[in-house]
């Protein structure tokens, strides 16, 4: 048997042992105080498009410098290589405006619900983030996510899913503020405990009830997410969704999610002893060249 298949089978039959129908069947954590994630509030009334987050973020985080423009040229989304675009809209119903577009880190994330392996996952902070190690490669984050974020890298041989991660690891961890809301010039981007921006929020648009629609945006979409926006005018003018359930994602998911307990136990297992052996197979090779 070569080693191949032999670290194959081994990483089978341990994925196989732990993916467990009484672990798929746990009784559900207690939920965590949705009022105290960290997260962002947007308003995009103050954005000029600058793009400093964007440039901000491509730098921290090791990726390409922006392409494009937020001032001209076709619309943008997020990739894996940007996890954050601004956008103008010029015909919006009070002329020019701008977007900020990045994953909106739900309260309840229908991509970490999606997750057998718990590779995405929320943090006790907040931030929704994704752990190479535990990747099983499905992408099932990307399938479940309302807002359609999570980024594959399909050109590459060791590919990892990319979004935003709100810097935990390189600022709230260090109880620093995230590059993208420090350096705002404009102060657009804000960033706090998800209570006080709700308050934040709240406060703007009843001392400015011209300047702002009533309503702030992710407060309740989704569930609620950590990335709270603001705007002059209705949400769907700036393509933003506008059709999102009120009820958090995962609890739409579960009578999908345990209509066949047995594909949820030996699917995962197979997946992850199939990429476990093609990345020992690949490192092999390697060796053999050297």
């Amino acid at each position: 048997m070569s080693t191949s298949r032999r670290s194959f089978l081994k990483t089978l039959g341990v994925a196989g042992a732990t993916l467990t129908v009484g672990k798929l069947f746990a009784k559900t954590p207690k939920k965590e105080d949705k009022t105290e994630f960290y997260g962002f509030l947007y308003d995009s009334t103050l954005c000029k498009g600058c793009m400093g987050c964007e440039y901000d973020c491509a730098e921290v985080n090791g990726l390409p410098e922006p392409e494009g423009s937020a001032k001209k040229g076709p619309l943008r989304t997020t990739t894996e290589y940007r996890r954050t675009v601004i956008n103008r809209y010029d015909e919006t119903s009070k002329g020019k405006m701008f977007i900020k577009n990045q994953c909106m880190h739900c309260n309840e994330p229908a991509c970490a619900s999606a997750c057998l392996t718990k590779a995405m996952y929320k943090t006790e902070e907040g931030p929704v983030i994704w752990r190479e190690d535990k990747c099983m490669g499905c992408r099932s984050c990307m399938i479940a996510c309302p807002f359609d974020m999570p980024k594959f890298e399909y050109s590459s041989t060791n590919p990892i899913i990319q979004k935003c991660t709100m810097c935990f690891e390189k600022a709230i961890k260090a109880g620093e503020t995230p590059i993208c809301a420090y350096n705002c010039p404009e102060e657009a981007l804000i960033f706090g405990k998800r209570r006080d921006l709700l308050k934040e929020a709240r406060k703007r648009i009843a001392e400015n009830p011209e300047t702002y629609v009533d309503h702030i945006y992710g407060e309740t979409e989704a569930g609620g997410t950590g990335v709270i926006m603001l705007a002059s005018v209705p949400f769907e003018e700036l393509g933003l969704r506008t059709d999102l359930e009120t009820s958090p994602y995962p609890e739409l998911n579960k009578t999908f999610l345990f209509s066949d307990p047995m594909i949820f136990v030996l699917g995962p297992a197979f997946l992850l002893g199939l990429r476990n052996a093609v990345i020992e197979r690949m490192k092999n090779e390697k060796n053999e060249l050297l």
